[in-house]
C-alpha cells in the first residue's frame, strides 16, 4: 500500500473516532437523567426503539427500567412517562416542573417561542394569564364548559350512528368536534359539521401539521 494511502486511512479512521468521541460526550453532558439503555454514538437508542412498534418497545423498556426512563432519539435524550402513576405524578401532582414544552424545528422556525400552545416559562405564564383575561370577555365561564363539551358530544354520538357500525376513520370526525368547543367558547356558537368552509378550515390545518 503506498504511503498517501495509509495516511488517508489514518486520517479517516482519526476523524471517525473523533466525532465518535464528540457524539458519545454530548450524550453524556445532559445532566442528571433518568436510567435508560445504554446509547450508541449517533443512532441513540434507535436499535431498540423501533418506530413501528414503539409502544411495545416502551413496554419492554419499563419492565427493565422502571416507569420513568431515558431514551436517546439519535443524539436527544428523551425522559419518556410509561404508565398512569408516572404521568400522574408529573402533569398533576408536580405540574410546574414539567410544564415546559419541547421544541419541533419547524414550529420553532415560525414561531420562535411565541404563542400560548409553543411558549414556555414565564412567557407562557404571561400569555396564559393574559388568554384567560380575554376569553372571559368572551364569554368563557358566563356558561360552563362542560355544558359546552356535553353538547359538542351528543352531536359527536348522532354522527358515530350514522356510520350504522361501519369502520370508519374518527380523526377528522374527533377534530371537527374539539374545534367546534373551542368555537362555541370564543364565538359563541358552533359550526354544522357538513358547514363547507368550517371543513376547509380544518383541512388546511391538518395539512399545514403533516
Amino acid at each position: 500500500m503506498e504511503l498517501g494511502g495509509a495516511v488517508t486511512i489514518f486520517l479517516a479512521l482519526c476523524l471517525s473516532c473523533l466525532l465518535i468521541l464528540i457524539a458519545w460526550k454530548r450524550m453524556n453532558k445532559a445532566g442528571k437523567l433518568p436510567p435508560g439503555p445504554t446509547p450508541i454514538p449517533f443512532l441513540g437508542n434507535l436499535l431498540q426503539v423501533r418506530t413501528d412498534t414503539t409502544f411495545q418497545s416502551f413496554m419492554k423498556l419499563r419492565e427493565k427500567y422502571g416507569p420513568v426512563f431515558t431514551v436517546y432519539m439519535g443524539p436527544r435524550p428523551v425522559v419518556v412517562l410509561c404508565g398512569h402513576e408516572a404521568v400522574k405524578e408529573a402533569l398533576v401532582d408536580r405540574a410546574d416542573e414539567f410544564s415546559g414544552r419541547g421544541e419541533l424545528a419547524s414550529i420553532e422556525r415560525n414561531f420562535q417561542g411565541h404563542g400560548v400552545a409553543l411558549a414556555n416559562g414565564e412567557r407562557w405564564r404571561i400569555l396564559r394569564r393574559f388568554s384567560l383575561t380575554i376569553l372571559r370577555d368572551f364569554g368563557m365561564g358566563k356558561r360552563s364548559i362542560e355544558e359546552r363539551i356535553q353538547e359538542e358530544a351528543s352531536y359527536l354520538l348522532e354522527e358515530f350512528r350514522k356510520t350504522k357500525g361501519a369502520p370508519i376513520d374518527p380523526t377528522f370526525l374527533l377534530s371537527r368536534t374539539v374545534s367546534n368547543v373551542i368555537s362555541s367558547v370564543v364565538f359563541g356558537s358552533r359550526f354544522d359539521y357538513e358547514d363547507k368552509q368550517f371543513l376547509n378550515l380544518l383541512q388546511l390545518i391538518n395539512e399545514s401539521f403533516r
